[in-house]
């Protein structure tokens, strides 16, 4: 963010169930990422589920919120459940 910029950038963290592990989610949730210009991970929990910690402008967040309710093509999305994590700025994107 530069001196004047009124961009106003937001943290999110979202948990993504069903069939979303072994399927290329993580990777390519990291590229729809990208392409919006937002920061975080997406990674594989132990119950099955993916962790997508996201920072980016409110606009890019709802975008990437509406990709992962659909995913990549071999998802079946069952859920996306979206927590806000007021005061946290992430940088670059990791898959882990």
């Amino acid at each position: 963010m530069t001196a004047g910029d009124n961009t106003t950038f937001e943290t999110r963290r979202f948990i993504v169930s069903g069939r979303v592990q072994g399927v290329w989610f993580r990777d390519s949730t990291r590229k729809a990422a990208s392409e919006l210009g937002i920061a975080g991970h997406a990674i594989n929990l132990d119950n099955g589920n993916v962790e997508v910690l996201a920072s980016g402008t409110p606009e890019a967040l709802q975008q990437l919120k509406n990709w992962l309710r659909q995913g990549p093509p071999l998802a079946a999305v069952s859920n996306v459940e979206e927590i806000s994590l007021p005061g946290q700025t992430l940088r670059g994107f990791r898959v882990g």
